[in-house]
């Protein structure tokens, strides 16, 4: 019989036996070769992506207001019968169409490898075995396991376990918890809140209840602060650009030139001068710039996570498998009713479960010295571990036949479940006391007595050392700029003794004592949000402290970048500025980050926070270039054809200056960049400021050159040297616009002087050298542009050079003086105790 998918209202009345039948599957699962077979038959669990038509894509980009005004001056082109100026207008046009496409089909297929970094998996029962796959591979008929944390893969019928607490809120609007148990029914991309339970899939890809699995991470193309903010200068680039046509055209109009070779010049003008490639550069950049974060084993979630994760400079670490090793190995327990360490183990060990390969149940079932005392129990259930009990439980069938619950657990709630005198309560105070000065967790451990009480059994040492690169790590992340706190759930004393041997510091407050009765953590006082921003780390954190550690300090002016790995620490890792879910985080921990780590420890941060702010250099330097670039070509040219009644570049010149600066811009993703030694934010006045001084500086210089070619045509004695015209002015004018402005690209890509490293990557050096080489070789032999003697062409290249030194030197001063005024904003405001960085986004 062929097993068919069952829909949402059967799977609801029906039993499990009945289901089982339908879908021919057992409580065994599915075998291997099974599986694949309905793989093929049911296709992958998850929706069919509507693919867009290539050719529509690439149409796309000959619709809006930048195509549609190269449109209208090619059709002005055209219509006077400039048929050169059109050609090579129509060049630009496709040229810009072709390079937009293939950047963002580069920036598609990136985003697509990320994806895939950001799988779901799924424990299934497959061959008698369980194993983890991916979730789009599961089918109907599969048994899975669900625990907390887990984004639920699929439609699924609870067969087997005590309960699982659902939180279904984005699928159904239900804002608390459900709670399931066997029978009930659970719908794909609803999240395990507590519990564990073994399920049956009836339903999968567009077959679910709601026809989609869950998404993990929201858009991965949403608008950065930055993004929007060079849109912004786009913008006003664009309103120069007109405001000055407007100007230009009123004064041509009264000079009597004619309409339409005027409306078609201003046009062509306004093209070379806005920044047409501004939406393929930044997508290109930040695309690229992820793709690299992934190869250093972290997946970016959301694209603008980058522009964040440069900027941080507080990082809020988990302790466990960040900051240690997660390789817990078992001290020497402390008995108390146990007869003798193994029964206290043992007792542990029962109150584990080892298939959820938990850290701390491996520890403690691996310090049994004689692992096969486990088969004489049958472990009937298990409570796995959840954040608010903090304490698993197993219940067992001992060799006698007897049933007998035991648990381990946070050493006081396994205290207060049992009735000791306080002698028995103050030893137990004594020896946790005890240990965790040594750096030791610990454990209480429990049995349940006949009567439905519990006798404590004693106290097992867990020990987590440091990870051997966490100390150099800490240390590499001061020189960035970057504080780190730790923040763990264990007490003062493992926290400081930790945080001690890492160098961060022992000023460890207590998340208890900062979170008092009921606080609300979302509204701090300032006296609470200023010793949380002194202190070096945290202890006896609960998940919803995370919350007001990151609140608080975002609202002393940090960005801040907040680590975790389980369901309850979602609403941290979405308030965080870069919420980071750490290697082996839960579905829902993953879903609710920016940066998703594939690799344990802090190092891979660190690493992502260089990369990071590499690729927001990138991305500022090329918006410096972008505005100076602009001013440089729009005001030379609207100023010499008021000034001298000169137009300095024909309409093909400018069409040929747009194309060839285009080029050499779209390599900028893959320059060379220094890691900036602090925190880098985007900064608006900063930029604009650079940019307009190296803007007006361009402008002089090509007015500097304009002057000399206009004394040079009324000199007798520098014509009889070298026979110069008009014409040959304006091949001058072009060739320094191309030559200036690449070099002033050399110059904008570094706050340093241009000839101290980071030298320029060899893809970008190529292409600007490529792009030179061209425009030489154009205007020596006259290609669409008149002819201009080798004398003239080294003249425009030695005057250029000088230029670029002037240039550079003025840049390094002005960033000087910036930095210089901003260092003593700082001191101010440190001297009045006010956050140093009010709004981070807008300063």
């Amino acid at each position: 019989m062929e097993a068919q998918q069952v829909s949402s209202e059967k799977t609801e009345k029906a039993s499990p036996e009945e289901l089982f039948e339908a879908l021919s599957s057992s409580n065994e699962g599915l075998s291997v070769e099974e599986a694949r077979k309905r793989l093929g038959q049911y296709g992958p669990n998850a929706l069919e992506e509507k693919r867009e038509s290539p050719l529509l894509k690439f149409l796309g980009y000959f619709w809006g207001p930048i195509p549609w005004m190269i449109e209208v001056a090619l059709i002005l082109s055209l219509v006077v019968e400039h048929w050169l100026d059109a050609v090579i207008i129509a060049v630009l046009l496709a040229f810009n169409a072709i390079i937009g496409f293939w950047e963002e089909h580069k920036a598609s297929n990136a985003l697509a490898a990320l994806k895939k970094g950001l799988a779901l998996k799924a424990r299934a029962l497959r061959g008698g075995k369980w194993q983890e796959v991916k979730a789009v591979d599961l089918v109907p008929g599969d048994i899975v396991r669900l625990r907390l944390g887990d984004i639920i893969p699929a439609d699924v019928k609870l067969i087997e376990g005590e309960y699982i607490s659902v939180d279904q809120a984005a699928l159904t609007g239900e804002s608390l918890p459900v709670n399931k148990k066997v029978g009930d029914i659970a719908y794909s991309g609803s999240v395990a809140k507590q519990g564990e339970m073994v399920a049956l899939v009836t339903g999968t890809g567009s077959n679910t209840f709601f026809g989609r699995t869950a998404k993990l991470g929201g858009e991965a193309g949403a608008e950065s602060h930055f993004q929007k903010a060079v849109m912004r200068i786009g913008d006003f680039l664009i309103f120069v650009a007109v405001g000055l046509s407007i100007i230009l055209i009123a004064v041509e109009l009264y000079r009597g030139q004619p309409v339409l070779e005027l409306v078609q010049f201003v046009l062509i003008l306004v093209i070379a001068s806005i920044p047409v490639a501004m939406p393929a550069v930044l997508s290109v950049t930040m695309a690229l710039g992820a793709l690299s974060l992934s190869r250093e084993k972290a997946i970016v979630s959301r694209l603008q996570a980058i522009e964040e994760m440069a900027g941080i400079d507080i990082l809020c670490s988990d302790k466990t498998g960040t900051l240690t090793k997660n390789e817990l190995t078992l001290g020497d327990p402390v008995t108390f009713a146990a007869k003798d360490v193994e029964e206290l183990i043992l007792a542990g060990a029962l109150a584990s479960k080892a298939e959820d390969q938990d850290a701390i149940d491996l520890a403690v079932i691996s310090g049994l010295q004689d692992r096969s005392l486990l088969n004489n129990y049958e472990q009937t259930k298990f409570v796995p571990f959840d954040p608010v009990g903090k304490r698993t439980e197993g219940t067992v069938k001992d060799p006698q036949g007897r049933i007998v619950k035991y648990t381990k657990g946070a050493p006081q709630v396994i205290l207060g479940m049992c009735d000791v005198d306080d002698e028995t309560q103050a030893k137990a105070d004594t020896v946790v006391n005890e240990m965790a000065f040594k750096g030791y967790r610990t454990l209480g451990v429990a049995k349940s007595t006949r009567d439905g009480g519990w006798q404590y059994m004693g106290i097992l040492p867990l020990f987590d050392p440091p990870r051997d690169d966490s100390a150099d790590t800490i240390a590499q992340a001061k020189k960035h700029g970057l504080k780190v706190h730790m923040v763990t759930g264990d007490n003062v004393a493992i926290a400081s003794d930790i945080s001690g041997q890492l160098g961060m510091g022992t000023r460890i407050q207590t998340a208890t004592e900062l979170f008092k009765g009921d606080v609300d953590p979302s509204h701090l006082s300032p006296e609470v949000a200023q010793k949380i921003e002194q202190a070096d780390g945290f202890a006896q954190v609960f998940p919803e402290h995370k919350y007001g550690i990151v609140k608080a300090l975002q609202e002393r002016g940090h960005l801040v970048g907040m680590t975790g790995d389980g369901v309850n620490d979602a609403p941290a890792l979405k308030q965080a500025d870069t919420g980071v879910a750490v290697s082996g985080a839960t579905d829902a921990a993953r879903a609710a980050a920016a940066l998703i780590l594939t690799a344990p420890g802090l190092s891979v941060i660190i690493k992502a926070i260089e990369e990071a702010r590499q690729i927001f250099e990138r991305m500022m330097s090329y918006a410096i270039y972008r505005i100076a670039m602009t001013i440089d070509i729009m005001f030379f040219v609207v100023l010499a054809i008021l000034v001298f009644n000169f137009t300095p570049l024909t309409a093909v010149m400018i069409i040929v200056l747009a194309l060839l600066d285009d080029i050499p811009i779209m390599t900028i993703a893959y320059d060379n960049t220094r890691i900036d030694p602090k925190p880098v934010r985007w900064h608006m006045g900063r930029v604009l400021s650079v940019s307009s001084v190296l803007g007006l500086l361009a402008v002089a210089e090509t007015f500097g050159l304009l002057l000399i070619g206009w004394e040079w045509l009324k000199n007798p004695e520098w014509q009889q040297w070298i026979q110069m015209d008009k014409s040959h002015l304006q091949t001058m004018l072009f060739l320094q616009l191309v030559a200036g402005g690449h070099l002033m690209l050399f110059v904008t890509r570094t706050k340093k002087p241009f000839f101290v490293p980071p030298f320029p990557s060899q893809t970008l050096f190529c292409a600007i050298v490529g792009t030179q080489v061209f425009a030489v070789l154009m205007c020596a032999v006259g290609w669409l542009v008149p002819a201009l003697p080798w004398g003239l062409i080294g003249l425009v290249w030695v005057y250029n050079i000088v230029w670029m030194f002037i240039q550079d030197f003025i840049k390094v001063g002005v960033y000087y003086l910036i930095e210089d005024r901003a260092k003593h904003r700082q001191r101010y405001l440190k001297t009045v105790n006010q956050p140093l960085h009010p709004h981070p986004h807008l300063s």
